[in-house]
């Protein structure tokens, strides 16, 4: 039995993350910012903790809360987080830097907080929630593919330096799940600029023709689970087919791109 701090539990992923753990005979930490949210999650093996991931007390005193009840923080799930859509040129400084204090600079506040404990017990798991989009980068959605980048190389060099403590650290990039991540966790631009109705601007609430999900939230918390306790978890893990499917385009296109510009970049050497 481990203790999961999971961050963002009022739905999608990590409300099913919640429940997934719970249920495989885990102690949960669930999070949200509004905790009433979580009242049907609470229970004799999961507390439920109020928790804005850019608020620096509420994350201190959540993991403290934690130790408290559970004697430590095992696993850390970096999942709180919204979407953001807007061309680069109309994405407002305000809103660019709530989406980086939310995605980024939370995860990282959670990890310095855990990696106290994890260190001393040479013990535990940090899972941070990224996106396929960080790979894929579409038009629109600059901001929230950088700011999961930025997530996916902190967690690189983060792995490397906890890998000798015994601290594992996975990147998580999902494909379209059926959450409610497009309807209540997705904002936008007050900006609009003409110029980028058609591309940028497709990908606005009001244009999106909404299809189906692919993906099984159930089926991707169970992926997480096993993931986190294989003897070796993954540094980097794809969820969906819809997001097999495109990582590998985008990066058959990239390498193919480096391959047709080969002389150029080799001819920056001293000869």
């Amino acid at each position: 039995m481990a203790t999961w701090l999971i961050t963002g539990c009022s739905s999608g992923l990590g409300r099913t993350l919640a429940e997934a753990a719970r249920d495989a005979g885990h102690q949960v930490v669930a999070t949200a910012r509004d905790r009433a949210t979580l009242d049907d999650l609470a229970g004799d093996r999961v507390l439920t903790l109020t928790l804005d991931v850019t608020d620096p007390a509420q994350i201190e005193a959540a993991v403290a809360e934690a130790e408290t009840a559970f004697g430590g923080v095992d696993v850390l799930v970096n999942n709180a987080g919204y979407g953001y859509r807007a061309a680069v040129e109309e994405g407002a400084d305000d809103d660019v830097r709530r989406l980086f204090d939310t995605h980024f600079y939370g995860s990282v506040a959670l990890i310095k907080a855990v990696l106290p404990g994890m260190r001393s017990r040479r013990s535990g798991a940090i899972v941070n929630l990224s996106s396929i989009g960080a790979t894929m980068t579409p038009v629109g959605s600059g901001y929230y593919a950088a700011v999961k980048a930025a997530v996916e190389g902190m967690s690189g060099s983060l792995r490397g330096e906890l890998a000798p403590l015994g601290i594992s650290v996975t990147v998580v990039e999902p494909g379209v799940f059926a959450t409610d991540f497009a309807g209540r966790s997705l904002t936008q631009s007050a900006t609009v600029i003409d110029d980028y109705a058609g591309t940028a601007g497709t990908r606005r609430i009001e244009n999106v023709v909404k299809k189906p999900a692919p993906g099984d939230p159930v089926k991707a918390a169970a992926a997480i689970l096993r993931a986190v306790e294989a003897d070796e978890p993954p540094a980097f893990l794809l969820l969906g087919s819809d997001a097999l499917d495109t990582y590998r385009a985008v990066m058959r296109a990239r390498l193919d791109e480096v391959d047709r510009w080969e002389d150029l970049s080799r001819s920056t050497d001293f000869s």
